[in-house]
């Protein structure tokens, strides 16, 4: 098949223990749900090719077009803090990468395209409502202007896959970075494979970290540099109220990207040991408890630099444990800085993060929803006669009085416009996020009567998180008691 996609596949050119490769595996009824046109473009592809019999037959994993290298990417993992030595790509294809019109190499990957020799007696398959809901959260992290995977497009394959029901099959293609998550290198490390982990990190620096490759010890300024970038990823994820659901060491991009969207979901009411995936049952991945695993899992990562940092095990120790010290001063600088932007505060002041924390805490206690109060807050900002739409949203009103005084007296000593204020926050502070029985509305549409039409108008909606959209209002609601997604689930 010829296609103008220009690959260039540099995964594909390391050592064959570093994939397997793989045939396409054909399907029986390839059907397109979208394409993400804008990002085609970005990519340099062509969206009528890709909306084209014949890209609709890539996209679902039928067919490869002339350059495409399909592997799968060899990696092992902590699931729930229990390691595996080998799991991989075991339901998706590396199909090759692309130079994008900014000069970045990017993956692009088909998920749901069938087994591989790392599929572990699954199907490798994916059900269409999983392949929706990345689709829908991927977008909408990116419009949120967090670091993030994207989804190139989704198709239908007209095949059955079996879960907890038989379920309409479906493919995302996924673009990133990369695919080299913190378990690739934990692959090689299991293996005692030195030579392949120096290879991994070359590659890496290469690809991701090159000011790493002129530092007096590279593996040292790479360990740094992907500490660095996931205490801003993380930070990011709370200010925001994402939960990633299933946050194992296979899930985090070497690359500071947000990646494998399963059981993810985002806060309505503020409670930081808020859980929602199923398989989460002892709350290891709650909304706050991303912090610390995040640097639980960049200490396995450590672990497997070793044999790079010193020939001395003590000495590399010494360096792994220095290097990763960086990541509570990182994460509170930035989740800090982001409390002040979404609270208006256009300064420092001791006392700021206190002050903040005390709306959190009243918000728990008083069943606040998150992404609203914040926004509200901002209209707030031009004076008392505009709290009550705040106000509203806590179960003892007075509460947030209170709390008002405080900073009202904080923001006074700022040289800044109420409407200047008004204009910040709203700018720091999203109307739209991906609700999650929005998402499940969404879902059921398409598989109950085949209709996509409300999955459409999500992704428009959620495009402009931070824009008021009178017309589609509705989408910033909470739920009513009766729509409330009390557990999501992962799409094996």
């Amino acid at each position: 098949m010829t296609a103008p996609l220009p690959f260039d596949n540099s995964y594909a050119r390391l050592p064959e223990r570093f994939y397997a490769r793989i045939a396409p595996n054909r399907v029986s009824a390839p059907r397109l749900i979208k394409v993400n046109r804008a990002l085609a473009l970005d990519l340099g592809l062509d969206p009528d090719w890709l909306e084209s019999p014949e890209g609709v037959d890539f996209l679902a994993g039928h067919a490869m077009p002339d350059g495409a290298e399909p592997i799968a990417q060899a990696y092992a993992g902590h699931q729930f803090g229990q390691f595996v030595p080998q799991l991989g790509d075991g339901r998706a294809m590396l199909v090759g990468e692309v130079i994008d019109r900014h000069g970045v190499r990017r993956d692009i990957q088909l998920k749901g395209s069938g087994p591989t020799p790392f599929s572990r007696r699954g199907d490798g398959r994916a059900a269409l409502g999983p392949v929706l809901r990345e689709y829908i959260v991927s977008e909408a992290m990116a419009a949120l202007g967090i670091p993030t995977t994207r989804t190139l497009a989704a198709a239908t394959t007209g095949e059955t896959v079996v879960r907890e029901a038989f379920l309409p099959g479906a493919v995302l293609a996924r673009v990133a970075s990369s695919h080299v998550r913190v378990g690739t290198f934990q692959y090689f490390a299991a293996r005692k494979d030195a030579e392949a982990i120096r290879t991994l990190a070359d590659h890496v620096i290469d690809r991701h970290y090159p000011e790493a490759r002129d530092a007096a010890l590279p593996a040292r300024a790479l360990l740094e540099g992907v500490v660095d970038r996931q205490a801003d990823l993380i930070a990011a994820w709370l200010l925001v109220g994402f939960i990633h659901g299933v946050m194992n060491t296979d899930n985090m991009s070497i690359a500071g990207e947000t990646i494998d969207y399963g059981p993810c979901a985002f806060l309505d009411v503020f409670d930081p040991s808020k859980v929602f995936s199923s398989i989460d049952q002892f709350g290891r991945y709650a909304y706050g408890a991303q912090p610390s695993i995040g640097l639980w899992n960049l200490t396995r990562f450590a672990e497997t630099l070793l044999p790079l940092l010193d020939d001395d095990q003590d000495k590399a120790v010494a360096i792994a444990q220095e290097s990763l010290t960086r990541f509570g001063p990182r994460f509170e600088a930035a989740f800090h800085a982001g409390l002040r932007r979404k609270a208006g505060l256009t300064t420092a002041e001791e006392g700021d993060v206190e002050l903040v924390r005390a709306l959190l805490d009243a918000m728990t206690e008083n069943q606040a929803d998150y992404t609203l109060v914040f926004r509200y807050l901002a209209d707030a900002a031009l004076g008392a006669a505009h709290d009550e739409p705040v106000r509203r949203l806590f179960v003892d009103p007075t509460v947030f009085d209170r709390w008002a005084v405080r900073w009202r007296e904080r923001t006074g000593r700022e040289a800044v416009t109420a409407e200047d204020r008004r204009i910040l926050m709203r700018a720091a502070n999203p109307a739209f996020i991906p609700r999650n029985h929005r998402i499940e509305a969404v879902i059921r549409a398409a598989m109950d009567r085949n209709d996509f039409k409300p999955f459409e108008t999500l992704l428009q909606v959620l495009s402009r998180p931070f824009d008021d959209q009178p017309e589609h209002a509705a989408y910033a609601d909470p739920p009513a008691l009766t729509e409330q997604v009390l557990a999501t689930f992962c799409g094996t």
